[in-house]
């Protein structure tokens, strides 16, 4: 059931309105979600298979490799120099998983103890991406409003948070798959730098003693205490600056709606939040809603603002790389009690994006304010921390150990590229900062 006007807002996808006008015009039924992608009703998903086997290889160990081998789980480690057959691209659609993962039905039947690995994950993103094409209502993707103070949110995991926030209640895993692959993003940061924050110091919390200074600095002014502020003359109180969250890099996260977002300014009451994305994709296919503004004087990277989105929120994009903005000292001075980024990921140890970011990573440990990162799999997220660890030896401090992210996403998400790899928005996080040296007494002399 539907709470009552303005109580619930929607950020559901393209068609919904269309839906709910029509519902005979619904293209896909919940009990008729399984087609191969070649022969799918929805010509999204065709475009997107013609895509594939133009560009995604098979798998099969008698094929030659098709690139560096970065990765154990990478199905390209299964191929050697004894391989004998030029690399091929996909053609053959599995029956039971409906995508093109193999050339030929041959290396399909030879291979398919291998395949039966993932096989059953494949159908269930199959099935995913034609419910978000089949038309229908999405009641997931509608979102709570505020909540009083003292109703607080219990951020143990997906079903204490949606329950104790008073979501509509979504009772298939399928819709919890959907509704979550949006929320991950928001509430990956608020698990994090919240007080009731699911990691903690205790034995498996995750916090390391840094991570407990850092983030209680945050804190600190994410929950301010009541001042006594009111309408009238009385009432006016000074206002503290707001908390700056810079997400760099940012792709997908910059074009969430601004609903989905709006769920993170409600768990900090009282307290002004400024999300600033940067980043050369944080634009992206978003030309016709926002088009990029003249680089001026006043503007000199020409960021999108957009202070309408609530009394407490504040979105600023830049189409530009962070380190050239931190060398113009545009951002400056950081305060930790103020300011944090967060990198989703950030590919920071791939071979294609290291470069990339080897002139940023010494300015972010320079402002000495927590940095959260996620990562696809638990290989990426471990790839990025020892690229880190690797190229800033002795000037990093660990926040927060990695480990799987309460808050990632339930869906798993397809690479068009590799059908065969598969994984989930922010499945893990972690946190780190530069090193901070405390000035100590010894023997009635400052040291460091």
């Amino acid at each position: 059931t539907r709470n009552a006007p303005g109580d619930l807002k929607s950020a559901a996808p393209f068609g919904v309105e269309e839906a709910i006008r029509n519902p005979e015009r619904v293209l896909l039924q919940p009990s008729n979600l399984f087609h191969s992608f070649s022969n799918s009703p929805s010509p999204v998903i065709r475009r997107r298979a013609a895509f594939m086997k133009s560009h995604a290889y098979c798998p099969h160990p008698d094929h030659r490799q098709t690139r560096i081998v970065t990765s154990p789980h990478d199905p390209e480690a299964r191929k050697t120099t004894k391989s004998i057959h030029p690399p091929a691209h996909v053609n053959f659609e599995c029956p039971d998983c409906g995508l093109p993962v193999y050339c030929s039905e041959r290396h399909w039947m030879d291979d398919y103890e291998h395949h039966t690995e993932i096989c059953d994950t494949l159908r269930q993103a199959n099935e995913d991406d034609h419910d978000l094409h089949s038309g229908r209502f999405f009641p997931e993707f509608e979102y709570p409003g505020p909540q009083i103070e003292e109703i607080l949110p219990n951020m143990t995991n997906w079903d204490t948070y949606l329950y104790t926030r008073e979501y509509n209640a979504i009772n298939e895993d399928r819709s919890m798959r959907q509704a979550t692959r949006l929320l991950t993003y928001p509430m990956t940061i608020a698990s994090v730098i919240h007080e009731l924050s699911p990691y903690n110091i205790r034995a498996g919390g995750r916090l390391t003693t840094e991570g407990l200074k850092s983030l209680s600095a945050l804190r600190y002014s994410l929950h301010p205490p009541r001042s006594g502020s009111g309408l009238g003359i009385e009432g006016l109180r000074p206002t503290p600056p707001a908390v700056r969250i810079f997400i760099l890099g940012a792709r997908a996260e910059s074009s969430l709606p601004r609903q989905v977002w709006v769920q993170l300014e409600y768990l900090f009451h009282r307290c002004p939040l400024h999300l600033i994305f940067i980043g050369p994709e944080s634009m992206t296919n978003r030309d016709d809603e926002f088009p990029l503004p003249e680089r001026t004087a006043t503007n000199p990277f020409g960021g999108i603002v957009e202070d309408r989105i609530s009394n407490y929120m504040k979105i600023t994009t830049f189409v530009e790389y962070y380190h050239t903005m931190h060398k113009a000292n545009y951002f400056q001075p950081f305060d930790p009690y103020f300011d944090c980024f967060v990198l989703f990921h950030p590919g920071l140890g791939h071979p294609a994006s290291a470069h990339e970011w080897e002139e940023t990573l010494p300015q972010l440990l320079e402002t000495k304010v927590p940095i959260i990162s996620t990562g696809y799999t638990d290989w990426d997220m471990q790839r990025d921390k020892k690229w880190v660890e690797e190229k800033m030896a002795g000037e990093v401090d660990l926040l927060m150990e990695a480990g799987e992210n309460r808050f990632r996403s339930l869906r798993w998400d397809l690479n068009d590229l590799d059908p065969g790899d598969i994984s989930a928005g922010n499945w893990g996080v972690w946190a780190f900062r530069g090193k901070r040296y405390e000035t100590t007494m010894k023997d009635g002399v400052i040291s460091v």
